[in-house]
């Protein structure tokens, strides 16, 4: 009898050996592959943000809600900039000098072809010209797909959640905020589904957004990434 109940107390320690060991082990897990899609999310929301902080410098500080206008404008926008040949001096700073009025007087030789005032300022190395490249050139790398940016990686062809506001602040001044975002459902769903409400359960009690987000359309926050 007494041999009987040990071995039943054996077996009984192994399950919950067994038991302990897969709740580690798939806390574990989840935290392992939630990182790395989030990872690969972020990166796009990155993408996103610089896309839009581009949109709204040819659109007089206005953001886009339409992801087919934003994955238009990375296409065909051109951005310019400028190719800068030479410094202020301390002295010409000191003496009043600007980058506008160098630039004033520079143009001003070109079309006159009077070029006294431009030397007797010591600005005959001073250039500044604007050139105009494309926004696929300037702010993503090589080989980057547009048509990617408003699709979840790990999201089985969801898309990002994407909003914007458009107000003006108490002192009158325009404010503009925008937010792209995902939540945990879209991307984690297929893992761990407990490990999943715990999650979602803490970031509830936080008062927290239950997913990935950058920007906020409730309040100006530098369009920072509640991940940052």
């Amino acid at each position: 009898m007494k041999t009987v109940i040990n071995l039943v107390l054996a077996a009984c320690a192994v399950v919950l050996v067994y038991i302990c060991y897969g709740s580690i082990m798939g806390s574990i897990n989840f935290d392992k592959e939630k990182k790395v899609r989030e990872d690969a999310i972020i990166a796009r929301l990155i993408d996103i943000r610089k896309a839009q902080q581009e949109y709204r410098t040819v659109h007089a500080g206005a953001y886009t809600a339409s992801f087919d206008s934003l994955i238009d404008f990375v296409k065909t926008a051109k951005l310019p900039f400028i190719m800068k040949v030479g410094a202020l001096t301390d002295d010409q700073l000191n003496n009043g000098m600007t980058e506008k009025k160098a630039m004033e007087l520079i143009n001003k030789a070109k079309k006159t072809g009077n070029w006294s005032e431009v030397e007797k300022a010591g600005l005959q190395n001073f250039r500044r010209d604007t050139m105009w490249v494309a926004v696929m050139d300037t702010i993503f790398s090589k080989g980057f797909n547009p048509d990617s940016l408003s699709f979840v990686p790990y999201g089985n062809g969801a898309k990002f959640e994407m909003a914007i506001r458009k107000d003006t602040t108490k002192s009158g001044a325009p404010l503009n905020l925008f937010q792209a975002q995902v939540s945990y459902d879209v991307y984690l769903s297929d893992l761990n589904r407990q490990e999943l409400i715990n999650l979602k359960d803490t970031q509830e009690k936080l008062g927290k957004y239950c997913g990935l987000r950058v920007g906020d359309i409730e309040q100006p926050n530098n369009n920072a990434g509640n991940w940052e």
